[in-house]
């Protein structure tokens, strides 16, 4: 079987961390999202994929090539212009058979959920996750294990089923996506080409999602797949400890990396190569490090996603942030992830206020950012690619 995979997309509610790179390449638990996929896809059962690409498809290109290191085949496909789910997944069309899977770039889903998938015999069949609050999504109305409608955000939702945009479908349903038309966001729905299949009569059935499902829409949830990712993290060291380093819990580290005397790593905690640690820090739980990474002497960072040739400078604090490739911190950087209210942390996103629903995050910083010695950082800041901070700058929007 395979395995349509959609990763045209910009993720523009991600910025500034896709100035310079697609949505799905970006680092969890120091591997892109898309790897995450493909690896929960691969032991489920399937043996090839039709990566839809479009922003900066050469990245993806480049990691993934023909797929051999999976032991898969990669079929790419672009979407000349991104006209909603309905025209990326027809895209597809020609290089898949008559049974595939549906699977979004940015979301997390399990192996085993997806094995139970693949299995289902309806004509489609729309994974669904039960949510507290269902007016926020799409969700199905049912009857017995039939899909009968489908409803774009309900005042009144008849059901707490949210489409979670996982599905099974057959060659069919490329009928129905040439008959869809424009909807009032003038996007190609996908799920319009199912609502005319179920009213055909083919039966449509649903399946409720067993694991952890995890919709990375906005930056902050990375933090949120990296924690739930680094659970089953199994420590190993490829890399050199100096004596008096004390790993507690399961730390991971990559070959050429070396762990300077007196840091702390509690974990669970992954650091990639060729990086160099301390002396005398303290990383705490759910960190990822990237590649070719300095830390230097008395730094701590806490539940932070440090991403690849990032120098963060002795003396600074990163707490429940983002950090984008190749930044550089300035001796006693610090960056605050505490309203003294204690309130969630709220962010501007694209031009409205967004409740992150966290109380703890710090900064969401691009790539090539410099700061400045002592510079301080207010929560929720985000930081644009290549901007920079004079020596004792706070930074408080």
């Amino acid at each position: 079987m395979k395995a349509v995979v959609l990763a045209a997309g910009k993720g523009t509610r991600m910025e500034p961390l896709t100035s310079d790179c697609p949505k799905v390449m970006l680092p969890v638990a120091n591997k892109p999202i898309l790897e995450h996929i493909v690896d929960a896809a691969v032991e489920a059962g399937v043996d090839g994929f039709v990566f839809i690409i479009g922003y900066m498809e050469e990245q993806i290109r480049e990691y993934f090539g023909d797929g051999k290191a999976w032991g898969v085949s990669i079929d790419y496909v672009r979407q000349k212009e991104q006209l909603g789910t309905a025209d990326a997944i027809g895209c597809a069309r020609g290089h898949v058979g008559d049974t595939f899977l549906v699977l979004n770039g940015d979301m997390l889903v399990g192996a085993d959920d997806l094995k139970a998938l693949a299995a289902r015999k309806e004509e489609a069949v729309i994974c669904v996750k039960e949510v507290e609050n269902p007016s926020d999504f799409g969700v199905l109305e049912t009857e017995g294990e039939k899909v009968v409608k489908i409803l774009e955000k309900p005042k009144r939702p008849p059901t707490n089923l949210a489409n979670a945009g996982i599905y099974l479908f057959r060659e069919s349903i490329f009928e129905y996506i040439d008959r869809t038309r424009p909807s009032e966001r003038r996007e190609l729905e996908i799920t319009d080409s199912i609502q005319m299949l179920i009213d055909s009569g083919a039966p449509v059935g649903y399946r409720p999602l067993a694991a952890e499902w995890i919709d990375i829409g906005y930056p902050w949830d990375l933090l949120k797949a990296t924690e739930y990712l680094l659970k089953d993290l199994k420590g190993k060291c490829e890399g050199t400890v100096e004596p008096n380093v004390t790993l507690k819990g399961e730390v991971a580290i990559g070959k050429g990396t070396l762990i300077r005397s007196g840091s702390y790593i509690e974990g669970p905690v992954v650091i990639g190569k060729d990086c160099d640690i301390g002396p005398n820090c303290f990383i705490r739980p759910s960190t990822a490090i990237g590649n070719h990474i300095r830390i230097g002497n008395a730094v701590e960072i806490k539940n932070t996603i440090v991403m690849e040739d990032t120098h963060v400078g002795h003396l600074s604090y990163a707490g429940d942030s983002i950090i984008g490739r190749r930044c550089n911190f300035g001796a006693g950087t610090k960056i605050a992830n505490l309203r003294h209210d204690g309130r969630n942390i709220k962010i501007m996103v694209k031009g409205r206020v967004v409740d992150t629903g966290r109380r703890k995050l710090g900064v969401i910083m691009g790539d090539e950012v410099h700061t400045g010695i002592n510079t301080s950082i207010n929560t929720g800041v985000m930081m644009k690619k290549g901007s920079f901070t004079y020596p004792g700058e706070f930074i408080r929007h």
